[in-house]
């Protein structure tokens, strides 16, 4: 694993700024970016940006400096590059006008949620996540899935189930789901919406909605839809999950990550519509298989 940075030729700010990056791991991307002093709010996704002044530092601490495409180039190689449509700053934007045609006038709501999503130490459950559930939700029901008696509460649970993270499974979901009754009940929707928000966002603690439950099936699937990646896209996926547990050591994030892979393996059936198992099931069972080989 290499943690790379480009001559500082880009200009904001007054300044110059390179690119740091990691050939392999965000994690490590973390770690040198926090040893160089960097704030969370000079990374963008893949990558940290590096003021002239810091360039030299970066290079002293182990950087290896290379030209611009050669950083590019091993970037995309890793799995790592996300799209420029993909960043959390374009993401942001999109968002808020998905938001503001879900419920309009609740701007001020949607900006509190998205500042919740875009919280520094979010890695994998942010913006990005936020964006791809809704677009999976998308696809669902462009593809007649059945969302339910109330089906904008779908969409509601969605922006709200991971609206407070922490990491700790069970209480964030509880959390986020309270945060729904208060904010959903001050923003004037009646009594059945805001229950049936709050029951969706507590059904992705344990991803198994029941038979006869179509508001959940599509929820859950549309939350479990990154397990159906590409193999790159995984691997992006993986890599931004053990950056958010920086903080654990790598036989202790290992074992934790074990019983998630085992408990998702175990899940019969794994997705619950019938487009999320035509689209999903297949490679988000090898994904996991792989997984929990190495």
């Amino acid at each position: 694993m290499t943690v790379l940075i480009d001559p500082p030729r880009w200009p904001a700010h007054g300044t110059e700024f390179s690119h740091l990056v990691s050939d392999a791991d965000l994690a490590e991307l973390h770690a040198a970016a926090r040893r160089l002093g960097l704030s969370e709010r000079a990374f963008d996704g893949d990558h940290y940006d590096v003021p002239a002044r810091l360039h030299d530092r970066a290079v002293a601490l182990g950087a290896v400096p290379v030209e611009g495409s050669e950083l590019t180039r091993r970037l995309i190689a890793s799995g790592l590059r996300i799209r420029a449509v993909d960043r959390p700053r374009r993401v942001a934007l999109v968002l808020r006008h998905r938001w503001d045609v879900l419920l309009p006038g609740q701007r001020r709501l949607g900006e509190e949620l998205l500042s919740r999503w875009g919280e520094p130490h979010r890695r994998y459950h942010d913006v990005r996540h936020l964006l791809a559930c809704l677009n999976a939700l998308g696809a669902l029901e462009y593809g007649g899935e059945d969302f339910g008696a109330l089906p904008r509460s779908v969409w509601l649970a969605a922006w709200f189930h991971d609206a407070v993270y922490r990491g700790v499974a069970g209480e964030d979901e509880e959390q986020s789901a309270q945060l729904a009754e208060r904010t959903l009940t001050a923003a004037g929707l009646d009594d059945a919406e805001v229950a049936e928000v709050a029951r969706l966002v507590r059904l992705t603690a344990g991803h198994a909605p029941g038979d006869d439950d179509a508001a959940g099936r599509v929820l859950c699937d549309a939350d479990l839809a990154v397990l159906g990646r590409d193999e790159a896209g995984y691997r992006s996926y993986l890599a931004d999950v053990r950056a958010e547990y920086a903080h654990l050591s790598d036989e202790v994030f290992a074992t934790g990550r074990q019983v998630v892979v085992e408990h998702l393996l175990a899940l019969d059936p794994l997705f619950h519509t019938r487009l999320g198992k035509q689209r999903w099931e297949e490679a988000a069972r090898r994904n996991l298989a792989e997984e929990r080989r190495v």
